[in-house]
């Protein structure tokens, strides 16, 4: 009998599995190739616009699929409340390899009337996701409703807002302050969009940062869902995993709402990104709300593997002597106090010459 180790990724998705089914996602499986004008329609959405394109018997466009989002959205089930889980595999080109790759991705999405306990769901369940595959992650959490009335009051101009969100998910303070001067922004705005910059961490300490910014409009609007949002958060197990910070943002023509990135210790790019995007619903002819995340499961190869004595509870030796019955029972008890088990044969030690006397 042989075992076959299961690589990180692989190990996260039958976790992943078992945790949306648990919350009632259903499994959602979609066809290894799309017609081309998908993406080129909404290659904004996409994390990459470089798509494996052929053509197909009949000469139509196709691609392979780099995105699994975009598809759940054409092929909805027009249900009230459609909650779909997935695992696909989709091509891209790789943060770690900077080439084509087959990458195992995973997800849920939630489209149809998407209240305050939805957008919970999907947050806490981001946080778990991220839990499931480490314990040292973050979950960083930020509000594009906020963040775009800011924006809009410092300066409409939309060249100058789609700048200073590229210079807001940076962090890049300076360079900001700078596109202000060249936008005649005035002092005022220019230092709300600063304090909005350094808006990161504990997520009472961030929302009283803020509160300044958002005492009107739809800053206001949107900071009372934040607020009441991070109230049921108080109460989940990773709580304290969870951070608000505003420069996690997205393109404002398909995001809007919340939005969200994880992160695990030992991974140098965000594994889990996603968000409330009832703009792009708009865009692809649909009335609903919609909130979801995907997780890059290829990146999980930067983690170290660990010893392989731990990838299993209990390896389980036996010898020559041992009745195959006997071994099949042990394994029995311990799968049943839900042990996993490693069983393999304890092979001899042999005594090179000359030690069977010395011992």
């Amino acid at each position: 009998m042989t075992e076959r180790i299961l690589k990180n990724e692989e190990k996260a998705i039958l976790s992943l599995r078992a945790l949306y089914r648990r919350y009632g996602y259903l499994p959602y499986k979609m066809s290894k190739f799309e017609g081309y004008d998908l993406y080129v329609r909404h290659k904004d959405f996409l994390v990459g616009d470089r798509v494996i394109t052929f053509n197909d018997t009949n000469g139509k466009l196709l691609a392979l699929k780099p995105d699994v989002t975009l598809s759940i959205v054409k092929n909805g089930s027009g249900e009230p409340l459609q909650k779909v889980y997935y695992n696909e595999n989709v091509y891209r080109v790789s943060d770690s390899t900077h080439r084509f790759k087959e990458i195992m991705q995973a997800g849920l999405e939630c489209i149809g009337e998407i209240d305050l306990y939805q957008t919970y769901e999907v947050v806490a369940l981001a946080a778990e996701s991220l839990g499931v595959i480490s314990e040292d992650h973050v979950l960083e959490v930020g509000h594009l409703g906020i963040l775009s009335a800011v924006l809009e009051e410092a300066c409409a101009d939309r060249d100058f807002q789609n700048r200073a969100r590229a210079l807001l998910s940076q962090k890049n303070e300076h360079d900001l302050v700078r596109l202000c001067g060249e936008y005649g922004v005035s002092g005022e705005n220019t230092g709300r969009l600063r304090r909005l910059i350094g808006a990161a961490g504990e997520r009472r300490e961030v929302l009283d940062r803020i509160a300044p910014l958002c005492e009107r409009g739809a800053a206001k609007e949107a900071y009372d869902e934040l607020c009441r949002l991070s109230a049921m958060l108080d109460g989940h197990a990773d709580a304290r995993r969870i951070r608000f910070d505003f420069s996690v943002g997205g393109d404002a023509g398909y995001y809007s709402g919340i939005v969200c990135k994880g992160f695990l210790s030992g991974v140098s790019a965000a594994v889990l990104a996603g968000g409330r995007y009832d703009n792009l619903m708009k865009k692809m002819g649909r009335k609903e709300g919609a909130i979801g995340f995907a997780l890059y499961l290829d990146l999980l190869e930067q983690i170290a593997v660990s010893d392989r004595r731990t990838d299993v509870d209990v390896l389980l030796l036996y010898g020559e002597n041992d009745a195959p019955e006997k071994v099949a029972g042990r394994v029995k008890e311990l799968t049943a106090a839900g042990k996993t088990v490693r069983v393999q044969k304890q092979r001899p030690v042999r005594l090179r010459r000359g030690e069977e006397e010395q011992c």
